[in-house]
C-alpha cells in the first residue's frame, strides 16, 4: 500500500466534544505535540468564529512546524452573498495558514431542507467559494458533508457537488460520513465508484455514531482514499470521530501503509497527553493505547505469554509505546504470579502457590490487587521476611463537627509506635476524615521518618463491596500516592470506611522508602 496522509482535527472537531474546551494555549501545546509526532495536517479551528481561535492562529503563525501543515477550517459562502464579501471566506483568506478546508453540502436533502435553496445555487456556492480562496493564494481541501447519504439519495448530484469543488481548484476532496451511519462495505463500494471519476485526491472523514468510524475509514483507504481525517482518542461531536489512535496503528501494522514521518511508538504518549489537556478521564479499554490494551488477568493467558507473547497479543505493546500488564487476581494461577514478580523486578521463588493462595483468600474478602501493585509487593516481601513493619498504629480517633460558615470540619488524632518503644501522638485537621487522618499520620511519622514528609495522596477511590448490603456492607479503598516523581497504589478493606482508608494510607507510607527508584530500573 502507498502513502496515506494523516489529517488531525482534534483542535476543531475534537473541541466540539461535550465538556471539552481548549484554550488558545492548550491548542498551541497540542499543535506542538502533533507536529512532533509527525502528523501531516493539523486543523487548527475556524478563524473569526471565536476569540480563542483568532488568538491561536495569530500565535501559531510564529510556530516553526517541522512535520505538519496547519489548516484553517470554514464553510462555503452563504447564499446570496458574493464569495469575496462573505465574512467567513474573508477570514480564511486573511488567515496565515496556507491550507484551508471548507465544508459544503453534497446531499440534495440537506440543500433543499437545511439550507432551503436550489440545487444549482448550492453548486455555485461551492465553486465560487473554492475559486475565491484559490484566488487569495490558498491551497484548498473540500469536505463533502454528508457525501455517503447524498450519494445513496442522488449519486448524480453528489458527484456534481464534488466535481464543482475539484474544477474550481480543490486539491483534496474529503468524503464525509457526517451522521456516522454507514457500514464499512457501503463506504468501500462508494469510494471505489468515486475514485475513478475524479482527478483530485480523495480523503475520508467518518463519525462514530454506529461505532464504525475506524472500520469505515480503513475500508475507504483500501478503496482508494489517500487521506484519513480523525481525532486523537476519537473525541468529537456526539459519539466522536474516527480514532486516530486506532486508525494509525492499523494502517501501519495491519495494512502496511506508508504514513510518512509519524512515529507510531509515541502514540500512547500522544493519547495520554491530549486526554490530560482535554481534562478527560482516559478510557482504559481503548485498543493499542488504553491501560487495559495489553492487560492479562486469566492464569491461562499469563502462562502462555511467558512462553511467547504472540499467544495473546496481536502486536508488541512497545511498538505503540504501551506496556504489558499482568493482573494479580483470584482468576490467575502460579504462572500469573511468576510473571508478575518478574515484571516487578522481584526474585522468583518456590512460593508461587503460597502467594496465589493468599491472594485468592484476600480477594474473597474484598481485596483487589489488579490496580494495587504496591500492596502486592508488600504482601510478597512480608511473606518472605524481607521487611519488618516500619511502624504500628496504636490507636486513632476522628472527630467531625459542624463548622460555622465553613461547612463540616474534621480532626483526627493518631498514636504511632516505631516498634522500639517510642510513641508519637499527634492531631491534625483536614477537609474530611480521610484527609485529616492522612495529615495526622504523616505528621506523627515525620518524627521517625523525615523522608516521608514529601509523600502526598493524589487519588482516592471507594468501592462498596456488596451494593445490596446497604450501609452495613464492607468497602474497598484504593489510594494513589506520589513523592513528586513516582506514583504507587495501595488497597485497604474493612466494613468501616475509615479503617479501610487508614489501612491503605499505612501501606502507602510503608511502601515509600522501599519502592524501586528510576535509577534502580536502569
Amino acid at each position: 500500500m502507498g502513502r496515506v496522509y494523516i489529517y488531525d482535527t482534534t483542535l476543531r472537531d475534537g473541541s466540539q466534544t461535550e465538556g471539552v474546551s481548549f484554550s488558545s494555549g492548550d491548542k498551541l501545546d497540542i499543535l506542538e505535540k502533533l507536529d512532533e509526532f509527525g502528523m501531516d495536517f493539523v486543523e487548527g479551528g475556524w478563524p473569526r468564529s471565536n476569540p480563542k481561535d483568532d488568538e491561536f492562529f495569530e500565535k501559531a503563525s510564529d510556530e516553526r512546524l517541522r512535520n505538519s501543515e496547519l489548516v484553517a477550517f470554514g464553510s462555503t459562502a452563504r447564499c446570496g452573498i458574493p464569495p469575496e464579501d462573505d465574512p467567513n471566506l474573508r477570514a480564511l483568506a486573511a488567515c496565515k495558514a496556507e491550507w484551508c478546508c471548507i465544508v459544503g453540502k453534497t446531499w440534495d436533502f440537506h440543500v433543499t431542507e437545511a439550507l432551503g435553496i436550489g440545487l444549482e445555487e448550492n453548486l455555485r456556492m461551492i465553486s465560487g467559494s473554492v475559486s475565491c480562496l484559490r484566488g487569495a493564494g490558498k491551497r484548498v481541501m473540500f469536505d463533502a458533508e454528508h457525501f455517503f447519504d447524498g450519494y445513496r439519495s442522488d449519486p448524480g448530484y453528489a458527484m456534481e457537488a464534488v466535481s464543482a469543488a475539484e474544477k474550481a481548484g480543490a486539491e483534496w476532496i474529503v468524503l464525509c460520513d457526517t451522521n456516522g451511519g454507514s457500514l464499512p462495505e457501503d463506504i468501500g463500494n462508494i469510494v471505489s465508484e468515486v475514485s475513478g471519476r475524479l482527478e483530485a485526491k480523495l480523503g475520508i472523514h467518518c463519525h462514530n455514531d454506529s461505532d464504525m468510524a475506524t472500520s469505515c475509514t480503513l475500508a475507504a483507504v483500501r478503496a482508494g482514499c489517500e487521506m484519513v481525517q480523525g481525532t486523537v482518542n476519537g473525541i468529537g461531536e456526539r459519539c466522536g470521530n474516527a480514532n486516530l489512535c486506532a486508525v494509525i496503528p492499523n494502517l501501519a501494522f495491519k495494512m502496511g501503509a506508508d504514513i510518512g514521518r509519524i512515529d507510531v511508538s509515541k502514540i500512547t504518549e500522544l493519547s495520554r497527553y491530549v486526554g490530560e489537556v482535554a481534562n478527560m478521564v482516559p478510557n482504559p479499554g481503548m485498543p493499542y493505547v488504553g491501560g487495559r490494551a495489553f492487560a492479562h488477568k486469566g492464569g491461562l493467558h499469563a502462562s502462555a505469554l511467558s512462553k511467547d507473547p504472540r499467544t495473546y497479543e496481536h502486536i508488541d505493546p512497545a511498538s505503540v509505546g504501551n506496556s504489558r500488564r499482568i493482573l494479580v487476581s483470584d482468576m490467575g494461577g502460579r504462572a500469573s504470579i511468576a510473571e508478575k514478580l518478574r515484571q516487578l523486578g522481584m526474585r522468583k521463588g518456590n512460593d508461587d502457590a503460597e502467594i496465589m493462595g493468599i491472594v485468592k483468600d484476600l480477594e474473597s474478602r474484598g481485596y483487589q490487587f489488579e490496580g494495587a501493585d504496591a500492596s502486592f509487593e508488600l504482601l510478597v516481601m512480608r511473606l518472605r521476611g524481607e521487611i519488618e513493619p516500619m511502624f504500628e498504629i496504636v490507636g486513632f480517633r476522628v472527630y467531625t463537627d459542624d463548622g460555622i460558615g465553613d461547612g463540616t470540619l474534621s480532626e483526627a488524632s493518631v498514636k504511632v509506635s516505631d516498634g522500639k518503644g517510642h510513641i508519637e501522638h499527634t492531631a491534625a485537621d483536614g477537609n474530611g476524615p480521610v484527609n485529616a487522618l492522612d495529615n495526622a499520620l504523616r505528621k506523627a511519622l515525620k518524627c521517625f521518618y523525615p523522608e516521608l514528609a514529601n509523600i502526598r495522596l493524589t487519588d482516592y477511590k471507594v468501592r462498596v463491596l456488596d451494593e445490596k448490603g446497604g450501609t452495613e456492607t464492607g468497602v474497598r479503598v484504593l489510594i494513589r500516592s506520589t513523592d513528586g516523581r513516582e506514583d504507587w497504589t495501595t488497597v485497604g478493606v474493612s466494613v468501616n470506611i475509615i479503617e479501610a482508608s487508614l489501612a491503605a494510607l499505612k501501606e502507602a507510607l510503608e511502601y515509600a522508602p522501599i519502592r524501586p527508584s528510576e535509577s534502580d530500573a536502569q
